[in-house]
Formats: structure tokens, C-alpha cells, sequence
């Protein structure tokens, strides 16, 4: 079984995002960029998958700018057997929207012809939680989304989803998208050794051209802002209080 991994270019979870004085955007100037953490649990899964023999081959996408190799490399490095780079944007600041991300990973899909794709379910620079289920539609797959547990049963996924009242357990037929949650699995990290091993191993550039893909923004971003700080919290000394400031404040 070949499993696809989509990956994301984003910035490290640990830096402190600053918007543009002028509000036209985020300020990506010397900023550390890594994997989107929910795409690394991704590629973690995948490896899990290959090590229990249920996958044969795992191979790793990115869409996006040319820096973006450096991720796939880290893919690499922990276990994915090749990558793709799908070189669409000359500025780190243009995002690819996920309508046109999905229609360019159904192209991969149509080439490679995987039975499972792995990815995060949301990347945490705009967070839109769409690309999985957008590539769903356009396949005509089944998909489990928010997965907490993955196991493979003949020709078909179990997967465990984390929803708003607990879990769910779906079993889910082979070819099918998967989306990880946070709580699936722990990413390894890579060690120098296959860090090494990462820099021989086969990555292939291609261009939305060449799946012949429009990827147009339908979007248009007007602006950007922080968000407002929060205000200091108040100590009220009875329940009664309480309820009549939150009257007072129309929340009730």
C-alpha cells in the first residue's frame, strides 16, 4: 500500500507571529520556518504504517515556495521514501489557497496512484481545515477526519475521530483520506544519520503547469491585524453580582 503525505511550509510553532505595520500581512522576515506540526504527525503515522508492514511506500508532497524543500527533507529524514515539490509561489508570503492545494493534490493522487493519504487536518498558519475534506470531494473518497487512532483491517481504515462529544471509531474502505489530530501519535526526530540519508533520496520538482492546474487566489486578502488584547479579569464576591454584571455587560 502507497500512503501520500501532503506537508506544509509554515512558521515554527514557538515564534511569536508579528503583523506588518501596514496590515498587508505577517511579517516573515527572518523568521524560522518548519513543518506544520499537524502534517509532521502525519508523516509520523506513515512511517508507523510502513513499520507495521501495512504500507509499502510513503511518499511526501509540498505545495508552495522552493524553500519548501527543506521540509520535504525533513520528511525524508524521518522515514518517507521520496517527496514531490510542487513549486507554486516565487514569494514566501503568497499562500496557496486549499481549493487549489486539493485539486493539485488530486493530480498527485491520479499520478501516484496512492490507497491512503495522510495529512494534518489543519495547517496553524491559517488554520481553514478544508484541503482534506476539499480532496475527499474531488476524488470521490471516504474520509476520516480528526483522527486519534489509525489501524489498517484488510481493505479497509478503522480510524478513531476526536469529536465535540468524545470519540468515534469509523471503518472507512481503501482508497481513503485520513486527517490527523493532535493526539494520533508523538513525531520522532530525525537523526543525523538519516538526516544524511535524507539529502540522496529522491525528490521531484514539478509546477502546477504540469498537472495542468489553475491556481488563481479566489480570495483576496484586505487586511491583516492583531488581535485585541484581552482586558484584566474582575473579582466579584457573590453569584448574585456576578449574574448582574454579566447582565450589565449583555451576555445575558
Amino acid at each position: 500500500m502507497k500512503v501520500l503525505v501532503p506537508v506544509k511550509r509554515v512558521i515554527d510553532y514557538n515564534v511569536k507571529v508579528r503583523v506588518k505595520a501596514d496590515g498587508s500581512g505577517v511579517d516573515l522576515a527572518n523568521v524560522k520556518m518548519s513543518m506544520n506540526p499537524f502534517d509532521e504527525i502525519a508523516v509520523e503515522e506513515a512511517i508507523r504504517l510502513k513499520e507495521k508492514g501495512a504500507a509499502s511506500e510513503v511518499v511526501a508532497v509540498s505545495i508552495g515556495v522552493k524553500q519548501a524543500q527543506e521540509t520535504l527533507r525533513t520528511a525524508l529524514a524521518m522515514g518517507a521514501d521520496r517527496a514531490i515539490l510542487i513549486t507554486a509561489a516565487d514569494d514566501v508570503h503568497t499562500d496557496i489557497e486549499p481549493l487549489a492545494v486539493a485539486k493539485l493534490l488530486k493530480a498527485v493522487v491520479d499520478e501516484e496512484q496512492p490507497q491512503m493519504v495522510v495529512m494534518g487536518k489543519q495547517a496553524i498558519d491559517n488554520d481553514m481545515n478544508a484541503t482534506g475534506q476539499m480532496l475527499g470531494a474531488l476524488l470521490g473518497w471516504g474520509q476520516a477526519t480528526f483522527a486519534s487512532e489509525v489501524n489498517i483491517d484488510g481493505d479497509k481504515a478503522v480510524v478513531t475521530r476526536e469529536v465535540d462529544g468524545g470519540l468515534q471509531t469509523i471503518s472507512v474502505a481503501l482508497p481513503a483520506i485520513v486527517t490527523t489530530d493532535l493526539r494520533l501519535n508523538e513525531p520522532r526526530y530525525a537523526s543525523l544519520p538519516n538526516i544524511m540519508k535524507a539529502k540522496k533520496k529522491p525528490l521531484d520538482e514539478k509546477t502546477p503547469e504540469d498537472y495542468g492546474v489553475d491556481i488563481s487566489p479566489r480570495l483576496e486578502v484586505v487586511k491583516t491585524e492583531e488581535p485585541a488584547e484581552r482586558q484584566a479579569g474582575e473579582i466579584v464576591g457573590s453569584v448574585d453580582e456576578l449574574v448582574a454584571k454579566l447582565k450589565d455587560a449583555g451576555a445575558v
